[in-house]
């Protein structure tokens, strides 16, 4: 007989779920509260629900988990790696951002940003998208995150660590946009079942203009973050392929839309690379930006990923000087923009997104690629 994961249902499956198995409907909303508020993993723990359904339980449903496989902590800052094997074998990463490293300088000292214990999360294993500055591009796309794996991800962190994650950014492997109703139903479940505010919760996306649009028509109340990085068409091309498909006026379109739907403004985020989309007429770009979009624009340093093909755009894409880097926010603050410097979070323990589930599959590829150059011919 299948057993069902219960892990990622919503209130209203777990009702459902509570009805079919000739339950009154509220035995649901103990197993929502169980399952998330208070992280039951075993149907024993689950002390309010009668002896005889728990036993039920254990013969008709599960609760799944990912197993841990590696932890990396920063001794530079704090920054915690996560790396987690899911049931098929796949790896994903998720990374625990301290309090007062998200951002750098004594004009953010005071900002709530900087009291925050932050979560990236995962929502897919590998992603199809190829941008050239990360990791997890290098992978491909293996396959989408169900709910219960994006939400496993907040209730693992949470038990190894002890700590209560104040925010979540779905900004690490994969392009949210593209699972979008798992994603969305890992949101309503961790903010009605998990106590985590929507305002707290920003969905990341490196442009997937009708997921955008979407998220406007739907008045979803999460942030919303745009990986933008250059407004120049041809650059944005080269280093998003993403912009063949959707290029930059109908990504801002997209935007400017989002804004009068759900009147939130939106983040753009910009990673400086040194003599690619650090000139001066970038920053003249970002001003006009600014004045036509309500936004703030959060300045990224780019960590290389170490995982690139010689000749390539991604083997040549460098980060700009830290000289270069405070002349470019400096005339932005100066025009008024609305602009915050990311820090180096995790840089001594490759935190960027991908890099330790990449190297994974990188080592498994070439292994496989071993052994059959090694065997005998029959």
């Amino acid at each position: 007989m299948h057993r069902r994961n219960l892990k990622g249902l919503t209130l209203e499956e777990l009702e459902e779920f509570a009805v079919a198995s000739s339950e009154p409907k509220y035995r649901g909303r103990q197993l929502f509260d169980w399952l998330y508020a208070k992280e039951a993993s075993s149907f024993a723990e689950m002390t309010s629900i009668s002896k005889s359904f728990r036993g039920r339980l254990e013969s008709r449903a599960t609760i799944g988990s990912m197993g841990l496989v590696q932890v990396q902590e920063s001794g530079h800052d704090g920054t915690t790696k996560f790396l987690f094997e899911l049931s098929d074998g796949k790896r994903i990463e998720t990374v625990l951002i301290p309090p007062r490293t998200l951002f750098k300088g004594s004009e953010t000292d005071d900002d709530e940003e900087q009291k925050r214990l932050t979560l990236c999360i995962s929502t897919q294993a590998g992603c199809p998208l190829d941008c050239k500055f990360c990791a997890t591009a290098t992978m491909g796309f293996l396959r989408n995150l169900t709910p219960g794996e994006i939400v496993d991800q907040l209730l693992q962190v949470r038990k190894i660590c002890g700590k209560k994650v104040t925010n979540l950014v779905y900004m690490g492997m994969g392009e949210p946009l593209l699972n979008y109703e798992n994603v969305m139903k890992s949101v309503e479940i961790i903010t009605t079942g998990m106590g985590i505010a929507p305002r707290r919760i920003t969905v990341s996306t490196a442009g997937w203009v009708p997921g955008i649009r979407q998220m406007a028509d739907e008045r979803r109340k999460v942030k919303l973050a745009v990986s933008l990085h250059t407004l120049d068409e041809d650059l944005r091309t080269d280093l998003m392929p993403v912009n063949k498909k959707y290029g930059v006026d109908g990504l801002l379109d997209a935007v400017r839309y989002y804004y009068r739907m759900v009147k939130r403004p939106v983040t753009f985020e910009y990673i400086l690379f040194g003599d690619y989309n650090d000139r001066d007429e970038d920053i003249a770009r970002l001003v006009k930006l600014s004045k036509d979009v309500r936004c703030k624009i959060n300045i990224i340093p780019f960590h290389a990923i170490g995982l690139t093909r010689p000749g390539s755009l991604s083997a040549t894409l460098r980060p700009a000087s830290s000289v270069r880097t405070d002349e470019f926010v400096r005339k932005l603050r100066e025009a008024r923009v609305a602009v915050f410097v990311r820090s180096s979070a995790g840089e001594d323990i490759n935190a960027a997104c991908g890099q330790l589930a990449a190297r994974a599959v990188q080592k498994r590829r070439t292994s496989s690629i071993s052994s059959l150059q090694c065997s005998p011919i029959s």
